[in-house]
């Protein structure tokens, strides 16, 4: 299970995305997105997910951040799904629920090769942008990663009222819930499923 990690460029006529990626880290690397916001939100991310992360990207930000931080979620995935490999050894599943302050919020993961994205509560962000970061661009973040990594993902804001909150609660329950699901068991050796695949 030892070097689980991928590197993948990415360049459209919209964004242009280099991004590397670590399982098992420490939280490591920069993150250079040109949205301060989502900056922040991935750092939190690697470093409760476990990650070593570099991030670089230049989008077209003169029309908004919505390709750059939707674009950066589908790198995201794909990198995840190709660290994952097959599989194998992996824990498979990943719950979470974290506070911050007065906001909460809990994620589920199956790494289960199935994309799949429940989303609730997210209608608790009023519109308005923080740092360049549009709220509703955590719903195409989270959708894009989930489809990407071919994961489940089920992530339900519970409760808040500051919105740096109730995003950054999100992004901790979906670093922690990731961190636990692909965690290495030592007692498994196969991949975690009866029909013998997650691919």
């Amino acid at each position: 299970m030892s070097g689980r990690g991928a590197e993948i460029d990415r360049a459209t006529g919209e964004t242009d995305v280099s991004l590397r990626l670590t399982l098992d880290g420490r939280g490591e690397g920069s993150r250079e997105t040109g949205v301060g916001f989502l900056n922040h939100m991935l750092d939190l991310l690697a470093r409760h997910g476990g990650l070593d992360l570099d991030v670089k990207v230049n989008g077209d930000l003169q029309t908004g951040a919505h390709h750059t931080v939707e674009d950066t979620g589908i790198v995201l995935g794909q990198a995840l799904d190709r660290a994952l490999g097959d599989r194998a050894g992996i824990v498979r599943y990943g719950h979470a629920v974290i506070p911050m302050d007065e906001a909460r919020a809990g994620a589920t993961i199956d790494v289960s090769g199935r994309p799949f994205c429940a989303l609730s509560g997210l209608e608790r962000l009023q519109p308005g942008e923080i740092a360049g970061f549009d709220h509703d661009l955590a719903e195409e973040f989270f959708r894009a990663v989930a489809t990407n990594a071919r994961l489940t993902l089920h992530l339900d804001l519970q409760t808040g009222t500051n919105a740096h909150h109730m995003i950054e609660a999100c992004f901790k329950a979906f670093a922690r819930a990731l961190r636990a699901a692909t965690a290495v068991d030592p007692r498994e050796t196969r991949v975690p499923s009866t029909k013998g695949t997650l691919t």
